[in-house]
């Protein structure tokens, strides 16, 4: 199996190359710049590309588009921490041959890519009830991600805005005069409301919801 991998994250592209050289596989290249990764899958044609959801330059939606109208036929998957309903829905409308995540096992992942190379659509196991969602019609909504939203106390819009801003649990403690612990319950009760499984998901949510817009001046 060959492999090309684009991912603006330089350590994970480093680590994911050595866990699939060490299992055999040979990666044909792994770049993190979208525009040299589309003309590599061009020049190289490998067996499966593995594209990253969130990228500076392109999105991975828009890659994979690009491949795709460009005429790429060999598997390409999402390879994210992104556990969004419309990522996942949108990513296999637009031809991709699979959606994993990044804190998968290594061995899932293999044997995930393996299914994939012999022709397979395969999705990550906990995302199993989002297309079970899709299927039935129930996408998600914004009114739905508002009256989350609204489901937060004070004190864990808070704690969210500043995770938002790359705060560890340590800052935000020292920053608000509660202890790590007190830190850890909200956000775990805050990870709960929003339905998300990640510091970075909920801070992603915060964002697009411009929970924490500040005022200037």
């Amino acid at each position: 199996m060959r492999v090309l991998l684009i991912d603006d994250h330089a350590l994970f592209r480093m680590g994911l190359v050595e866990l699939l050289e060490r299992r055999g596989i040979e990666v044909v290249a792994a770049v993190g710049d979208c525009k040299d990764g589309i003309d590599l899958v061009r020049e190289a044609g490998p067996d499966v590309v593995l594209l990253d959801m969130r990228m500076p330059e392109m999105s991975g939606i828009q890659v994979l588009e690009t491949l795709r109208e460009a005429g790429a036929a060999m598997p390409i998957v999402m390879l994210t921490t992104s556990r969004d309903e419309s990522d996942v829905i949108q990513s296999l409308q637009r031809g991709a041959s699979g959606y994993l995540l990044k804190d998968m096992e290594p061995d899932d992942l293999i044997t995930a890519l393996d299914d994939i190379v012999q022709g397979n659509t395969v999705v990550a196991p906990e995302l199993t009830m989002v297309l079970a969602r899709a299927v039935r019609g129930e996408t998600p909504t914004d009114d739905g991600r508002q009256k989350t939203m609204a489901d937060l106390t004070p004190r864990e819009k808070e704690i969210l805005c500043l995770l938002a801003e790359g705060q560890s649990n340590k800052v935000i403690a020292r920053n608000l005069g509660i202890t790590d612990g007190t830190v850890k319950l909200h956000v775990k009760a805050i990870l709960r409301k929003l339905d998300v499984h990640s510091r970075v998901e909920a801070a992603v949510i915060a964002v697009e919801q411009n929970l924490c817009v500040r005022n200037s001046g």
